[in-house]
């Protein structure tokens, strides 16, 4: 078995707090990550602020209004950025639409991150893909043919690609993981394959991924489960995270046979199974009801009048959550922009067939 690269996914936890950013990236350093991740948040390219309550690990939130208070300048992230870089770690990034995206091309990243909500956004992918540095696409709540279409602006690059096998659900059961997919990815994409993990265990999921060859394993990072950040209540403290780091790099030592061995001693060998799975693509029983709500539709600005036309400021390419209703999937966009509504569209909906066809 080879090395992987490990990366402590901070998010949001830093709360917009500079110094705390600072206290996130020296403990990754210190627990043995070798990249640390943040998301470049900007409210307006996520969601609507007609979304409402969203459920979250801490709790029900009113994500829109909390991702507005987590909005940054540009020098926020490229001071992370500059720390993460003089303590020898890799610099990574998540951006969800063109503004973001135009913030981290500015930094000139060594490498970028598409989540998993994001990867049927085809213009940010090939905004990203453009770049020409190594990308990592998380591919929860997709299936085959979303890959296969994400994919396509990197065909024929020589820029490396890394799809993350993950379960879109926080957290997420571990014996829905299905770890035999991972090969199965990267055999079929011709490309490397990792896993970015929410589940709570730091050892189970991790190892085992390890053991199936993965490129990258990625975990949600935080000071304390305690804390207020978003994702907290699901991420790994130094401790547990120093615990997954020993874990992997002695794994790496060893035989796959051995270490799937050693986790079915450990964790029971039924549930270890089950972790692996049969390697059969589909979406996990727990972000089954995510995949037209938390991936990415054609939404109104505004509201839209029946008989308007309508015009490319009225529309946008955000995900839908919980209240609100899914639309048309973002490859139609520029079909949409010119037609005319054929019903009312209140601000915040989801744009159908019906509406404009």
């Amino acid at each position: 078995m080879g090395n992987c690269l490990i990366i402590a996914e901070m998010g949001t936890s830093h709360g917009g707090d500079r110094v705390k950013a600072s206290e996130i990236v020296a403990a990754a350093a210190e627990s043995g990550a070798d990249c640390v991740k943040c998301q470049i948040v900007y409210a307006d390219e996520i969601l609507h602020p007609e979304t409402g309550v969203v459920s979250l690990p801490g709790g029900a939130v009113p994500l829109y209004e909390v991702f507005k208070k987590l909005e940054q300048k540009p020098e926020f992230y490229e001071n992370i950025k500059e720390e993460t870089e003089n303590r020898g770690l890799l610099f990574l990034a998540t951006p969800f639409g063109p503004k973001s995206a135009a913030v981290l091309k500015k930094m000139a990243p060594k490498a970028v991150k598409i989540a998993s909500p994001e990867l049927n956004y085809r213009s940010l992918v090939a905004e990203a893909a453009s770049w020409k540095v190594p990308a990592y696409l998380s591919t929860g709540i997709s299936l085959l043919g979303d890959i296969e279409r994400a994919i396509e602006p990197f065909r024929g690059e020589e820029q490396r690609l890394c799809l993350l096998h993950c379960i879109t659900a926080y957290p997420a059961p571990a014996e829905e993981y299905n770890l035999r997919l991972i090969p199965l990815l990267g055999g079929i994409f011709g490309c490397e394959a990792g896993v970015s993990d929410h589940s709570l265990d730091p050892v189970l999921v991790p190892v085992l991924a390890s053991a199936l060859g993965a490129s990258a394993i990625e975990k949600h990072f935080c000071l304390s489960r305690d804390d207020p950040g978003l994702d907290d209540p699901i991420a790994l403290p130094p401790g547990d995270f120093a615990v997954m780091v020993k874990a992997l790099r002695r794994a790496f030592t060893m035989k796959k046979e051995a270490v799937v061995a050693e986790i079915a001693g450990a964790y029971g060998a039924e549930r270890t199974e089950k972790v692996l799975g049969d390697g059969v693509r589909r979406l996990a029983p727990a972000e089954k009801a995510n995949y037209e709500r938390t991936r990415r539709s054609i939404h109104a600005l505004r509201a839209i009048q029946q008989g308007e036309t309508i015009t490319g400021d009225m529309i946008a390419v955000l995900r839908t959550e919980k209240t609100l209703r899914p639309g048309l999937a973002p490859l139609w966009i520029e079909r949409i922009a010119g037609k005319q509504a054929k019903n009312d569209i209140p601000a915040g909906q989801g744009i159908r067939f019906e509406d404009v066809f």
